[in-house]
């Protein structure tokens, strides 16, 4: 049977709609993408609960906002929410007693470091560089991710210094949206020159692409992905915009036919790199559907899958895992074998 009338055949999906030419197309390129392992990323940050993967230690890899729940950007999409579930560390001496209090009481394997950002997208992190560098020679199997926001060169090597494993940033591929979403006065050039200086340090660089930032109109996608293939990235993490963080009606939500075909161009134009599908996107059948496509498209990873992800991995032939740690804190390199360079060590079998 072809993909789409086995997808027919599955529970989750009795009512879903699938474009039939995307899955058909799919289903054309899946020999390239058969033996890459799909990670199912149930990272302990946010509550989940799944037919088919189970949850693990609440707080094995948590968040942390340096600004709590505060943001001078307030961008139309977001208007600091993302923030709310996450652990406010306002003070160095509040993140390092937190975390060293995890440590000893939920074996932390390591953490996100993120806060609102000020009028330029950027987020001063250097107070707490100090503890990083401390916590990272007492417990050195710590694996630190962060939320660079814009940075410059400089920027980039203090958090490289600090011990930072993971840097991830938005990549915005459209000026319109800078303007008049991110109510930013930076041009796109500003994106790719941050992803530039963190691509010169030693750090794993996981850039985001938010598919349908634009008020829910695809727009500069596409020249996100052409910034992204110039510069060496061990993976990218897509997301798709979720209108219930911005004002009532000034978000439709993407069709999902559009987000799978920007999977698909994703995998074509960057066919070595880790394609992950991140925490955010709209839920319900929607999210069901996304994470279908994601799959099928031979997206490398998914964070907190929805129910039949795993049934189309099935479908599909791809092998996967499921690990508890945020998506972007495991990279590495993409081989027939599918070798991945782990940084965190907490993981579990499905």
């Amino acid at each position: 049977m072809s993909w789409l009338e086995t997808l027919q055949d599955i529970e989750e999906f009795e009512d879903a709609a699938f474009d039939a030419s995307l899955v058909a197309e799919m289903e054309r390129a899946a020999p390239l993408a058969r033996q890459r392992m799909v990670r199912f990323s149930t990272p302990t940050f946010k509550e989940y609960e799944s037919s088919e993967l189970q949850s693990c230690g609440k707080n094995s890899f948590p968040a942390f906002s340096i600004t709590a729940g505060g943001c001078a950007l307030m961008c139309d999409h977001c208007e600091a929410r993302i923030l709310e579930p996450m652990i406010p560390a306002i003070k160095p001496e509040m993140l390092d007693r937190k975390v060293r209090q995890l440590i000893e009481t939920e074996n932390l394997q390591g953490f996100l470091l993120s806060g609102g950002s000020n009028k330029r997208n950027e987020i001063r992190y250097s107070r707490f560089y100090p503890v990083i560098e401390q916590l990272k020679r007492d417990f050195p199997h710590l694996r630190i991710a962060i939320h660079t926001a814009l940075t410059d060169e400089a920027g980039a090597k203090e958090m490289e210094a600090a011990g930072v494993d993971v840097a991830m940033l938005d990549i915005i591929g459209a000026q319109e949206t800078i303007r008049d979403v991110y109510h930013l006065d930076r041009p796109v050039e500003d994106f790719e020159s941050t992803l530039a200086a963190l691509c010169a340090t030693s750090m794993q660089i996981s850039p985001h692409i938010v598919i349908g930032l634009h008020y829910g109109r695809i727009l500069g996608e596409e020249n996100a992905l052409e910034i992204l293939s110039r510069h060496d990235t061990k993976a990218l993490v897509l997301v798709v915009i979720m209108p219930f963080y911005a004002k009532p009606g000034t978000f439709a939500t993407p069709h999902t036919t559009d987000v799978g075909r920007i999977f698909l161009e994703a995998r074509r134009r960057l066919p070595d790199r880790q394609l992950l599908l991140g925490c955010a996107r709209p839920p319900g059948m929607h999210k069901r559907v996304t994470d279908a496509y994601a799959v099928m498209a031979g997206l490398d990873g998914i964070a907190f899958p929805a129910d039949g992800a795993v049934a189309v991995a099935d479908l599909t032939g791809r092998p996967f895992h499921q690990a508890h740690a945020c998506c972007s804190i495991k990279l590495g390199e993409n081989t027939a074998s599918n070798s991945i360079a782990t940084l965190a060590r907490s993981s579990c079998a499905a």
